[in-house]
């Protein structure tokens, strides 16, 4: 871990800091600008990552107070951007669902840690805001928090999957991520792809359970004009065209034990032979597969290879079913509210009711049942318990 930058160096300690709000969220930033009016702090606005970039470079900001949920950059990376780019620029981060504040160290120093302070004191009393004792322990833990785009939740199981997907993916590892329909297995794939040295190169995705059995040995490594009936023309396969990037193989435990040989044959030679053709096309693909099936149950049950599922769980990542971490389902609905609902909040009473359900649809069933309150609730400010539309 890098040690925190320390403060820029001013000749006169009444001069103002400089304070850049980036939020697209313009009743946060009018809060923030009213709440800042105290004091000798000069706020800059930014309403999208890139403003603010710019609104850096041309300014003299020494803090940074951020939005996650902006609309054109991942917060994770657009983090890494400043903190790459403007090493001295302290990092607050302002969760904003609905305008609320919610106050997380990242880059802690007695600066940043004075307006943090200042901004819970200055008449922040929403029944969801940190108390000064959770800011405290924030300061002091934040700089360890890590997080993967598109993924929601700080729980212990949650921090375990970031840290094992950051591990993992600047590597050319072949993954195998595991996990309950609906916990996110496609959100790590892409991470993976987005965080390695791939990133710039393609990403190809393929449910090896929505194709067909006869089509999909072709959609996977292609064929050559005549080869079969209907095939007018020669086509290269989804592994083909991910070379230089990362092949997903989503639903990886449905594929037909018949192609099961020639995919293994192709992680393990870097090789794909089209239907029709005697040629060997050699491929630089990295592969994460992804299965909510019990592979080793297949394999028991000779439905799947075992030399395969080697070949795949050379790094294994399962993902946690919802139910075990029920500590993320409010920070979930928060987000899931935001984008479906902006303005409405969750009431008393709902986040318990929430943590009641044991979730067999996981992450994919809250959403659903964030989106049915979103219109139950009509025009009220508050989803509350009666708004909660379980499936029986």
């Amino acid at each position: 871990m890098s040690a925190p930058a320390f403060p820029k160096f001013r000749a006169n300690e009444v001069d103002p800091i400089g304070v850049l709000v980036v939020s697209p969220n313009g009743r946060l930033r009018c809060e923030l600008r009213e709440k800042l009016s105290q004091g000798r702090w000069s706020l800059t606005e930014a309403a999208s990552g890139a403003e603010a970039l710019e609104c850096l470079r041309e300014g003299d900001s020494e803090i940074l107070l951020l939005d996650p949920l902006l609309l054109d950059l991942e917060s994770i990376e657009f983090s890494a951007m400043v903190r790459e780019q403007f090493p001295n620029v302290q990092i607050l981060s302002v969760n904003s669902n609905t305008g609320q504040l919610i106050l997380g160290t990242l880059s802690p120093t007695p600066l940043s840690g004075q307006l943090a302070e200042l901004l819970y004191s200055s008449g922040n009393t929403q029944s969801n805001a940190f108390t000064p004792v959770q800011l405290h322990r924030m300061r002091t833990a934040a700089e360890g928090r890590v997080g993967i785009r598109g993924m929601i939740g700080d729980s212990e199981a949650m921090r375990r999957v970031y840290e094992l997907t950051l591990m993992v993916a600047r590597r050319d590892t072949t993954v195998l991520v595991t996990g309950e329909s609906g916990t996110g297995k496609d959100l790590i794939a892409q991470a993976i792809h987005l965080i390695s040295p791939r990133q710039k190169q393609t990403f190809i995705a393929i449910n090896c359970a929505a194709i067909p059995e006869p089509l999909l040995e072709a959609e996977l490594f292609g064929y050559v004009k005549g080869s079969f009936t209907g095939a007018a023309q020669s086509r290269i396969g989804r592994i083909h065209a991910a070379h230089g990037g990362t092949l997903f193989l989503d639903e990886i435990g449905d594929m037909p034990l018949s192609l099961q040989s020639k995919i293994l044959r192709f992680l393990e030679q870097g090789e794909v032979q089209r239907i029709g053709s005697n040629d060997n096309l050699k491929v630089d693909v990295r592969v994460v597969a992804a299965t909510n099936a019990d592979l080793k149950g297949l394999i028991k049950d000779h439905l799947f290879r075992e030399d395969l599922y080697y070949r795949l769980a050379i790094f294994p990542i399962k993902l946690p079913p919802l139910r075990e971490r029920l500590e993320d389902i409010e920070e979930l609905a928060k987000a899931f509210l935001a984008k479906l609902c902006p303005g409405v909040t969750l009431g008393t009473g709902t986040v318990e009711a929430l943590r009641r359900h044991d979730w067999p649809g996981n992450v994919r069933e809250l959403r659903n049942v964030l989106e049915r309150a979103s219109i139950v609730v009509g025009g009220e400010a508050e989803i509350l318990p009666r708004h909660i539309l379980l499936e029986p």
